[in-house]
This record gives C-alpha cells, structure tokens and sequence, in this order.
C-alpha cells in the first residue's frame, strides 16, 4: 500500500512508519524542512516538503496515497478538514490521532472515580471540546464515503522510532526527580492515566488501517497507574528508594506550562479499549509502564541498566 503520514518524524507517526516500511509498505510522510526530509528519505520515507497549513499539499498528498495517517496535531482542524474532503468519495482509510484527554478531568492531582469505554457518554472540558469536535468532524466523513477512524491513545510509553524516541510524561517526571533529588506528584498523586506501550499502539494502527469500519473510535490502553505510582518507579530507578513528594498546582504550572500540569500531569483520564479488542481482535503485550521504568528503556537512557 501507499500511505501518507502527516507527523512521520515523530513520536508515534515515526513509529508508524517504521513498521510500515519494514512490512514492505511504500510510505510518504510530511517534512516541513529540509532536514527533516533528508532524515525522511535516509528511513526509506519519501518526504513531501509542507506544513498542516498547506492545504492543498495535505489533500494531494492525501489523494495520491491509499490510505492516510494524521499524526501531527490533533487539534489542527484546518489539516484533518482538507485531507478527509480530499478522500471524499473513495473509500480510502483516513486515522485520525486524539488523545484519551478528550475525557479527562482537571483534578489537581486527586482521584476522579469516572471511567470510560468507546460508548460512554461525556462532556469534554472547555479545553479539549475543540479537540472532541475535530474527532466528531473526522468521523462524520464516513458518511461522505471516507473510510475515517479516530484512534485516542492514553499515556504512550516505551521507545518509540521517531527522530524524537520518547513521549513527554514520563521523561519530564524523571528530569523534575533529577533536578529536585526527588520524584514530584501534584497533589496526593492519585489521580490515574491509563497508558498504552507504543508498540501496542502501532499495532492498533496497523489493524486500524487494515480492517477497522468506516466511523470508528478507539480507545488505546492496556492498564492504568496514579501519578504516584509513576513517581515511585521514577524514584525507585533513579535510586532514590521510592520517596516521592506533593507540589502545588501552581508549581507544576511553574513548571510545565497551565496546560499540560492541569490537563495531563494533574488530571485523570481513565479508559478502556474494549472496541479495539473485541472489533479489530486488537492484544496489547508490551511491558508495564512501571517495568519499563524501572529495568526498561527508561532505566537504560539513564545508564542504571545495560543497554
């Protein structure tokens, strides 16, 4: 197959496209530099020089491709807009990344009891009802003859094959540990994510692409931890025997900026996948978030294991 993937140099989009290419798949990918389309090519990727806000690039790209991969910003509704009218009418799969925030609740680093599936009802926060409304967007175009699926992945971990090899959360908690000489939850730390491995995840995309129907949505995880869990792996790694320390709201904006400490560090997200695996026979098997830390990927950039 040809597919296009918007955000091939990235964490998941990269990763995708490993796979992809190493299955003997013909894979074009976003590049909006030089640079970028050079790395590109050196991974068997053919770039196709852009940017999301070049509309006419993302619905050629989009039309010349059999299937279509939008990993780059979920929130880009011009993007996801030009290349789902593009495919109108063709039958051709587009995925659509969201996030399993689209449920979460601002909660200051306490615990939220709600959990959701695929067929839950619910109201987004103010801050991701865009994000809900582009996903709502994406999957109408299955009546317009796109063959379009929102994938919504938790907390990814794991090491992934983008240029950049690592997703955000857990290696801003291990940088905070490094630089306090402690692992830091805000809050009690119990509010939970649930969080999938990032080889999982692209086998959820690879089954998406092969067989998922025409306006699904799914969930992507296998298992949930609170904050606190995390840190305590974080610190146990680090050799800090496990100790763990509360921060304020306001220190973890400090830190990482209003949005993600209130929507992703402080918040709960919690969901279950359970379209993936009774629709596309989807079984995730990746190592635990807590193994991965603590004698994983995350344990070896930090030099406590052998590579």
């Amino acid at each position: 197959m040809k597919i296009f993937i918007t955000g091939a140099s990235g964490y998941i989009g990269g990763t995708i496209a490993a796979a992809l290419v190493a299955a003997g798949h013909s894979v074009s990918g976003l590049a909006r530099s030089d640079d970028t389309a050079a790395a590109l090519r050196q991974r068997g990727i053919t770039p196709v020089r852009g940017t999301l806000d070049d509309s006419e690039t993302l619905a050629a790209a989009a039309r010349a491709a059999d299937a279509t991969v939008n990993t780059a910003n979920a929130g880009h509704r011009a993007a996801a807009d030009a290349m789902v009218k593009a495919l109108a009418g063709s039958g051709k799969a587009f995925i659509h990344t969201s996030g399993s925030s689209v449920v979460g609740t601002r909660a200051r680093g306490e615990l939220v009891e709600a959990v959701f599936d695929e067929y839950t009802p619910f109201t987004p926060t103010p801050q991701r009802a865009e994000r809900v409304a582009i996903d709502n967007m994406v999957r109408a175009a299955a009546g317009n003859g796109v063959r379009a699926v929102v994938i919504a992945p938790s907390l990814i971990y794991g090491r992934g094959r983008g240029f950049n090899p690592h997703s955000i959360q857990v290696p801003w908690l291990i940088a905070l540990a490094k630089k306090a000489g402690v692992a830091k939850h805000i809050g009690s730390g119990e509010n939970r994510w649930s969080n999938v491995h990032i080889d999982d995840l692209v086998r959820l995309y690879l089954a998406a692409l092969e067989r998922a129907p025409a306006g699904a949505f799914y969930f992507a995880e296998n298992g949930e931890n609170s904050m606190r869990e995390t840190c305590e792996a974080v610190s146990r790694m680090l050799g800090f025997g496990g100790r763990t320390q509360s921060m304020t709201i306001e220190e973890a904006v400090a830190e990482w900026g209003e949005g993600p400490a209130n929507d992703t560090m402080g918040s709960n997200s919690r969901v279950r996948a359970k379209r993936a695996r009774a629709e596309l026979g989807w079984q995730p098997r990746g190592t635990s978030l807590i193994e991965e830390i603590e004698i994983g990927c995350y344990a070896a950039q930090e030099g406590k294991i052998a590579r």
